[in-house]
């Protein structure tokens, strides 16, 4: 029998006889491409996005059990590290949603030329970027303002 490894394998058709299939391309075939980043991306910013959700219940778990609790939730999500974490889920529900909406798009079957694909890419990264933006400066906003409202509880008091 010859080498057939390079790009079939031997597989079985219903009646049991054995064939030979090709193998599906591997990512070392393809070349890497915008609407192939992206769409890699939407996968793990679902997962991303799934764990976030898990650790907001955490800490919405927290709030519900007392103050000592939460006091360590705050402490968690109040450090530079806890607040990096806080946007990068922010980003990736953000880009999950934007996926998701190119996808119902297409689905509907709208805008699944590749070329109409490959222009919507960095428009998606765009609107994620500018989305993303604006929402962790509004909530950046509502922080410092809480603060400053909070020292002047405390001086007046």
């Amino acid at each position: 029998m010859q080498d057939i490894r390079k790009a079939l394998y031997v597989g079985s058709r219903s009646d049991g006889k054995l064939i030979q299939r090709p193998m599906s391309p591997h990512l070392q075939i393809y070349r890497s491409r915008l609407s192939m980043v992206l769409s890699i991306s939407n996968r793990i910013t679902g997962v991303v996005a799934t764990g976030g959700a898990a650790l907001g219940v955490f800490w919405l778990g927290a709030a519900a059990k007392g103050p000592k609790s939460f006091e360590v939730a705050r402490k968690v999500t109040g450090n530079p590290v806890g607040q990096l974490m806080l946007v990068g889920w922010l980003a990736s529900v953000v880009y999950h949603t934007v996926g998701g909406i190119r996808h119902l798009i297409w689905d509907s079957g709208y805008r699944y030329d590749k070329a109409e694909i490959n222009k919507d890419g960095p428009v998606a990264v765009g609107v994620t970027a500018g989305v993303s933006t604006a929402l962790a400066a509004g909530l950046l906003a509502v922080a410092c303002g809480r603060k400053r409202a909070r020292a002047k509880v405390g001086k007046a008091s």
